[in-house]
């Protein structure tokens, strides 16, 4: 019984390579074709990470986790003659332990940490080019186009990801690692001058993978998001976005005369900007990014009511090491009255917030991305008297095809 995970794995990923073996002649074809753009693009990627805490948190010990990732992309005016029209699929095992259950943080301190290990269909959505913008439809990542910044990608804490304060929403999250659902978006514009557009997502996170599989229905309503953003002068980029659930939520305090939660509408509101600040007149030499970004929600449905996250990362550090980035980011998610509220009920004292610090560096060595990577967390769990946990990771990726 105890090898039955390591067998279980093992199967997974011997399938998966057996995939690519398959299929990469059959791309790799494709692509020697045509001289502009292969027809479709297979890739496959995998990360080990191990996280531990060395100071502070619940234990000091550490954990092994990975994630392994794979992605088929098509062109299919090219293979199909649907004029402007391009497909997306992509898949993910993830497997190993939970750090942050030693670190005892209430945001997470590693972006590849699921609550339930195994396989799943993370994307599949077609795009249709309209010319004057784009509209999407399938399982959809959330956060692959709102409340991003490029900037912030290296850093390994999820804060750095999506805000807390909409990623602690919804009955099971919104559609965001690990788990999508079935969304459709419309963009009016060019991201790379001025856009606006809009998405509506099953507020029910579940794909392929999960328990129950997608979700169909809208027993649980909608989210409806809106952004609007642009760069300026080919460099600096700038968003901010509107978010609202359309079906009322569980109240994390207040309750009915019956004894029941009661119900609020869960929304919120954002802001980022990111650009180069150096090395823009010289792509040999190190270049410099800043990025901020800051949000608000209702505080009756999540532990937060908003928070801010900024870091700076700078690549190519090294001149003879094209490859070499160092990133340093400042994370706060602010608690919500009642959720300081509940942690006074349970006996302790709460902080108005929870803060991190991370720094990390990251350089390819041959085949293998190595990165150390150091946090420090003030304020775990939302506790004033909680000791400053330090975590320590390293993450190594590699690119399997």
């Amino acid at each position: 019984m105890q090898n039955a995970k390591p067998r279980s794995l093992l199967r997974r990923l011997a399938a998966l390579a057996g995939l690519a073996a398959v299929a990469a002649p059959t791309f790799a074809l494709a692509q020697a074709e045509t001289e502009i753009e292969p027809t479709w693009a297979f890739a496959a990627e995998y990360t080990a990470d191990v996280t531990g805490v060395v100071s502070g948190g619940a234990a000091r010990a550490g954990r092994y986790l990975d994630n392994l990732s794979v992605s088929l992309d098509g062109d299919l005016e090219r293979a199909w003659g649907w004029r402007g029209a391009r497909l997306h699929l992509s898949g993910l095992y993830n497997g190993g332990g939970e750090p942050n259950a030693l670190a005892g943080t209430l945001q997470g301190v590693d972006n590849i940490e699921v609550a339930a290990q195994g396989a799943r269909l993370y994307e599949a959505w077609i795009e249709q080019d309209l010319g004057w913008g784009s509209l999407l439809g399938g399982l959809y990542d959330l956060n692959s186009e709102f409340y991003a910044t490029e900037a912030s990608g290296l850093l390994l804490a999820p804060p750095f990801g999506i805000g807390s304060e909409l990623a602690s929403t919804g009955p099971n999250g919104p559609a965001i690692f690990p788990s999508t659902s079935l969304a459709a978006r419309l963009r009016i514009g060019d991201v790379e001058t001025f856009y606006a557009q809009g998405a509506v997502v099953n507020a029910d996170a579940r794909t392929i993978g999960d328990r129950g599989g997608v979700a169909t229905t809208l027993d649980h309503g909608v989210l409806g998001i809106v952004e609007v953003g642009g760069r300026v002068n080919g460099a600096g980029r700038y968003a901010v976005g509107v978010w609202r659930y359309d079906q009322h939520q569980d109240d994390i305090r207040d309750l009915t005369p019956d004894g029941e939660p009661a119900q609020s509408l869960a929304r919120g509101a954002y802001a980022l900007a990111e650009g180069r600040v150096y090395g823009t007149a010289n792509p040999d030499g190190p270049q410099v990014d800043l990025f901020g970004r800051i949000g608000a929600s209702d505080g009756d449905t999540t532990d937060f009511e908003g928070g801010w996250q900024a870091g700076v990362l700078v690549s190519q550090v090294w001149a003879g090491r094209p490859d070499s980035q160092v990133s340093l980011g400042v994370h706060q998610g602010w608690l919500s009255d009642k959720g300081r509220a509940n942690i006074a009920d349970a006996g302790d004292d709460p902080a108005h917030y929870e803060e991190g610090l991370e720094l990390t560096y990251a350089d390819r060595i041959g085949r293998f991305t190595l990165q150390p990577d150091v946090q420090l967390i003030r304020y775990a769990g939302g506790l004033r008297d909680a000791d400053t946990v330090v975590v320590v990771a390293l993450r190594i990726t590699t690119a399997l095809y």
